[in-house]
């Protein structure tokens, strides 16, 4: 069975979160794009223990860069989800197909890639006033379950 959904993380900082997302993808048949470069190592100690060993069951591809990302998985719609944006995630009606990207976790997106993107595509997850952002591995929890959700969590036992 093809993946649903997909979450994309570019440039990953923090094992524990990639290891979150992992067991995330792996419990909800997402498969996981990495774009290097990485803040770790994907054998990584606490990449592992956050996974729980989750890999396995995960459909986990990566890629050189964002170009080959692009290229090689050619996502029927790509979603951006940033702090900057204006839309909130559960404003979009989902498709089987689409992608979440997910920028580094002491930066975010990088503004060259986020102008590639038009406001629509452009997402956020509501947070109160003054806050600066949430946990990645929740954030993609948060997405991909009202995607998920909209499909009528099709697969699930």
């Amino acid at each position: 069975m093809s993946a649903p959904f997909h979450i994309v993380l570019y440039q990953p900082e923090i094992p524990p979160n990639t290891g979150n997302i992992i067991r995330l993808c792996a419990n909800t048949n997402a498969r996981l794009h990495l774009i290097h470069p990485f803040g770790f190592e994907l054998d990584n100690k606490k990449l592992r223990r956050a996974g729980l060993d989750y890999r396995e069951f995960a459909d986990v591809m990566d890629y050189a860069n964002y170009s080959a990302y692009l290229e090689k998985s050619a996502p029927k719609r790509l979603f951006a989800l940033t702090t900057k944006a204006t839309r909130i995630y559960s404003e979009v009606e989902y498709q089987p197909g689409d992608a979440f990207m997910f920028g580094p976790e002491t930066r975010g997106l990088p503004e060259k890639i986020l102008a590639q993107f038009s406001s629509q595509t452009r997402l956020r997850v509501p947070m109160v006033e003054h806050s600066r952002s949430l946990n990645l591995s929740n954030s993609a929890a948060v997405v991909l379950y009202e995607a998920w959700r909209q499909q009528g969590f099709g697969g699930t036992n």
